[in-house]
């Protein structure tokens, strides 16, 4: 079997699951829409976006840490499993004391016009520190080769996800519109139009992930190696700076938005922006499948020869897959737009209003994308400094861009900016890597597709108006052109023995 044969099976198995689960996510997107207002989508979508941040911190850069420690230190595994653990479970617990103690004036911070905001604060204290705890045990089943235990125990917690929210917002509302029995006393405390039911969904769906990892947690030895976990946080401590200053990026413009624009409509704009964004999903989810796969794989085989070319053949195919994802969500948009409908026409039309920004938002994951892939140079060499260097910088043009224009241009800025912000990262993270870990990558081949699927989506969004035929159309001729390019050298690729 071919290294890039067995990278695309790992990708697949461990991304799979994922894929799964964003896309029963994209799927609940038309309930929440037709449930709950804009405004209150609003609101889901901010407490999430701080969830994104605090993922990060809690952390603490330790995956990585775990999946570089456990190459260096292949004669010592337990103490890798045990220190990254026992870090992530101290910070975690420390966290949520904090929130707990200080929720009222979290929330004041917030500044989120419910009455219930303490108790979503608390929700997603409990949420964030199982999710926090389960880092590292799935970490293990991925470095343990169990893909499918991981793909099951990730398809039980959407499906308990999913399965709640049916419960809280469809099958209640309806039982006791209809005056079932079974459901009679609820009718004292269910409230329509609570976006709290979401926030329960997900506690318990985390509770149950965590449950479900018992097996992994009774190999831990609740024994701390203090000179290990220093040479650990010398390595992780830039990683977390650096993902933290990532999730700035990617969630701090939608903070800014309910922060910097008028209240009468800053939770209307944060809901249409984070409806625009859910169109991109498709992209972020293949990213994710990525992730999984290549973080492993790459430390894997970082010692075997000519693995420089396999990284580049890597981003090559990443690169193609990226565009036609694009381009196909780009074309089919007047389709994909139905998700994110409203109960009326009326709220429809408004939900629709960002419809605009999706290609920008789907080019800024291709520049992701590319600089997720291309920082395993400083991961590899040890050099984690330059990914804070990268992610500090981008984290300043987001910051700085979004205080500047979301006051005059709303959510059609933050948009922009992610896109903005991520070529910055992108462009940085190359030039720096080339400069200090060189790897032979085919840049002009790859900007070629990239700008070809930039001037298709324009064509298709833009100067034929979203018409589903000719954008299919072009679509086409892209992936002919792609097969009549690529077609033979990927399969001597995927047949050649190693």
């Amino acid at each position: 079997m071919s290294t890039l044969r067995k990278f695309a099976g790992q990708t697949f198995i461990y991304g799979l699951s994922t894929i799964i689960a964003r896309l029963v996510n994209f799927v609940l997107t038309p309930l929440f829409s037709r449930k709950l207002s804009t405004a209150v989508f609003g609101i889901f979508t901010t407490m999430y976006s701080y969830a994104s941040l605090l993922n990060a911190l809690l952390a603490f850069g330790m995956e990585t840490t775990f999946f570089r420690y456990l190459q260096k230190k292949e004669d010592n595994k337990q103490a890798v499993y045990n220190n990254t653990f026992l870090i992530i479970l101290f910070i975690s617990l420390c966290f949520l004391l904090f929130v707990l103690f200080f929720k009222q004036e979290i929330a004041h911070f917030i500044n989120i016009s419910d009455p219930d905001l303490p108790k979503y604060i608390t929700y997603f204290s409990l949420i964030l520190t199982l999710d926090a705890v389960a880092v590292i045990p799935f970490a293990k089943i991925r470095a343990d080769g169990h893909p499918l235990r991981y793909g099951i125990i990730k398809l039980i917690n959407i499906f308990t996800f999913v399965s709640c929210n049916l419960l809280f917002i469809v099958f209640i509302p309806w039982a006791l519109k209809n005056n079932l029995s079974i459901v009679s006393s609820f009718s004292t405390w269910y409230h329509p139009q609570w976006v709290g039911y979401v926030f329960i969904s997900n506690l318990i769906a985390s509770a149950i992930t965590l449950l479900l990892m018992v097996p992994e947690l009774l190999k831990l030895r609740l024994r701390f190696d203090g000179q290990l976990a220093l040479e650990m946080f010398s390595y992780s401590f830039p990683i977390l700076i650096a993902n933290f200053s990532f999730i700035i990026n990617e969630n701090l413009d939608k903070v800014f938005l309910g922060q910097l624009l008028p209240d009468n409509i800053a939770e209307t704009q944060v809901g249409i922006y984070g409806l625009s964004a859910k169109l991109a999903i498709f992209l972020s989810i293949f990213i994710q499948a990525f992730r999984l796969g290549a973080e492993p794989f790459f430390f894997s085989h970082a010692k075997e020869k000519n693995s420089g070319q396999t990284y580049a053949i890597i981003m090559d195919y990443f690169i193609i897959a990226m565009t036609i994802g694009m381009l196909g969500l780009v074309a089919n948009i007047e389709i994909l737009k139905y998700f994110i409908a409203g109960d009326s026409l009326e709220t429809s039309m408004g939900n629709w209003k960002g419809l605009s920004i999706v290609p920008v938002l789907l080019l800024g994951y291709i520049f992701l994308g590319i600089y997720m892939s291309l920082s395993i140079w400083y991961k590899l060499s040890d050099q984690t400094k330059y990914g804070l260097y990268i992610s500090g910088a981008g984290a300043i043009v987001t910051i700085v861009l979004n205080l500047v224009f979301i006051p005059s241009y709303g959510f059609i800025a933050s948009a922009w900016i992610t896109m903005i912000t991520y070529a910055c990262m992108m462009i940085l993270s190359y030039v720096l890597g080339q400069k200090n870990y060189p790897i032979p990558y085919h840049t002009f081949k790859n900007l070629t597709y990239i700008v070809c699927a930039i001037i298709l989506s324009w064509l298709s969004f833009s100067l034929f108006k979203r018409n589903l035929l000719i954008g299919n159309a072009l679509l086409l001729s892209f992936l002919i052109c792609i097969y009549l390019k690529e077609g033979k050298q990927l399969k001597q690729l995927m047949g050649k023995k190693k």
